[in-house]
This record gives structure tokens, sequence and C-alpha cells, in this order.
């Protein structure tokens, strides 16, 4: 899986970078044909609110997206990637659902 994290009006720190890339890795526990995965950080002119995009792509032309807008940078990553995993998790549940288990008529 591929980590692209880009930083855009700010300076990227490396505490920022290692956080983006622990929760990302675990994405992959979800969903295992998670190809690559990009992270958009983007701060404010003013410096007092960031946000923060997830953008998972998966086989299939499957695209997980999550943003999150906050004053606090760790915490806007934590949200997108829930809502990412949340949007993962339907998705998977969809595709077994969707497998017929050929039980009696």
């Amino acid at each position: 899986m591929d980590i692209r994290i880009i930083g855009k009006h700010m300076e990227m720190t490396d505490s920022i970078k290692t956080r983006i890339e622990e929760k990302v890795s675990g994405l992959a526990h979800f969903y295992n044909s998670i190809m690559d995965v990009e992270a958009i950080v983007e701060g404010s002119k003013d410096g007092a609110s960031s946000s923060v995009e997830i953008i998972a792509r998966a086989r299939h032309n499957h695209v997980f997206v999550g943003k999150e807008t906050g004053e606090d940078m760790y915490a806007c990553v934590d949200e997108a990637v829930k809502k990412v995993e949340r949007q993962i998790t339907k998705q998977k549940q969809k595709e077994r659902d969707n497998k017929h288990t050929g039980g009696e008529l």
C-alpha cells in the first residue's frame, strides 16, 4: 500500500507524518484490497484551523474519502481516518451480503 502525504499552506513536521502513517496503515486491516492512500493536510492562512482529507483507493474503482476540519491537527487525522474506516466496513459488509450461500429451498 502506497501512502502519500501532501501538506498545503503549512510546514509538515515529522510527528504529523508519523501519526498519519500509523493511522492509515491500519486501514489494510479492514479492507485488504486498498492500493494507495493519499492524505492532504491543509492549514489556514491565519493558522487557527486545519483540515485533513484522507483518500483511499481500492480495487474495482472503490474510492473512500474522509475529510475533517478543526483546530487540533491530530484530532482531525483521527476523525478523518474513522470516517474512511466506516465507509470501508460498510463496503465490505455489502460485498459479504452479496455472496450467495446456496441455502436450502
